[in-house]
């Protein structure tokens, strides 16, 4: 007992005089946070990712007391803005990124040299949306459903071509999984965002494409895109009618693209714990929900631990894709 007084007086008296004993973990970060956060977003302003952090800030604001500022660093398919986070010093929350499933799981395997270590240098917080993509085809093509293009493209190998949002994307991996669970060749045919797919389908120029939803959905509802299946696990409210690729021919396929949030490496637990709770109540809060779901994208909140493990999962499943595919980015 009396050793214990002794060092406790030893080490108030050392920190009177240098400032040498450290606060117990949990007063330190109790006062989190007492300064402006900024969340680093790996997309440029108007895209979903984007627009749904906007949504979220508010309330964030609100819950945490200081001012949360968005700071957009797209490219390399995500890696410029979670270097920025991954190198943010210290790691104390005050900095955190929103990374999709590009820089978080399918860049290691994408590019020979990565800037950072998704795992060793970054701590998962929350994820925050999952975004289905869909199948779809300009009335012309021959198959009505996703049995008869698969026959289709069987019977024409290396000859119909598919486009995506870009190479390297969750959308030219979703068509890189497809073909290779089909067994089919498929000419991929990368453009520079989902919308600008979506439209060469619309006009002809292209036949097939994987694109979010968004930039499909009203052309689907118009019958001026036939939709050969969604690829999430279930079927979407907004097209209560058409199939999961799972259900129409493939079963087991499941291809969902996704984004969440991010800190450095040596974010106290409490901090990622705060942060953890406040974007989870902002992501059940009715209002933001409905206005994401508008947006074609599905809410996914969750624990740090359970988002960590779906990292893990994502990142070992496109792993084996990308290597069966030959898929490699500069």
């Amino acid at each position: 007992m009396h050793a214990i007084f002794r060092t406790f007086g030893a080490c108030a008296a050392a920190a009177a005089i240098a400032g040498v004993c450290a606060l117990p973990a949990s007063a330190q970060t109790a006062d989190f946070p007492n300064k402006p956060v900024r969340i680093v977003v790996t997309f440029p302003p108007g895209g979903s990712a984007d627009a749904v952090v906007r949504m979220l800030v508010p309330r964030l604001n609100e819950k945490l007391g200081q001012p949360v500022i968005v700071d957009n660093r797209p490219g390399a398919g995500g890696n410029i803005g979670l270097t920025v986070v991954a190198k943010a010093a210290p790691g104390d929350g005050y900095t955190v990124g929103v990374g999709a499933a590009g820089a978080l799981s399918a860049n290691a395997s994408l590019y020979e040299q990565m800037p950072f270590d998704p795992v060793k240098d970054l701590r998962p917080v929350s994820m925050l949306a999952a975004i289905p993509f869909v199948i779809i085809g300009h009335p012309s093509v021959p198959a009505r459903t996703l049995r008869e293009l698969i026959a289709l493209a069987k019977s024409q190998p290396g000859k119909l071509s598919i486009a995506h949002g870009g190479n390297g994307t969750a959308m030219h991996l979703t068509s890189a999984l497809f073909a290779q669970m089909a067994d089919v060749k498929l000419v991929e045919v990368p453009y520079r965002g989902s919308g600008p797919a979506a439209l060469d389908v619309l006009s002809g120029q292209v036949p097939l494409a994987v694109v979010d939803l968004p930039s499909a959905l009203q052309h689907i509802k118009a019958g001026k895109l036939i939709a050969y299946g969604v690829t999430s696990p279930r079927r979407l409210p907004m097209l209560p009618d058409v199939p999961t690729v799972a259900e129409a021919g493939l079963p087991g396929y499941d291809s969902t693209g996704w984004f969440g949030v991010v800190a450095p490496a040596g974010t106290p637990p409490a901090v990622i714990a705060r942060l953890n709770a406040e974007i989870t109540a902002a992501l059940n809060d009715e209002t933001i929900k409905t206005n994401m779901r508008n947006l074609g994208v599905e809410p996914a909140p969750g624990t740090a631990e359970s988002f960590e493990a779906y990292i893990k999962s994502e990142t070992d499943k496109w792993a084996r894709v990308i290597k069966t595919a030959n898929i490699k980015l500069n």
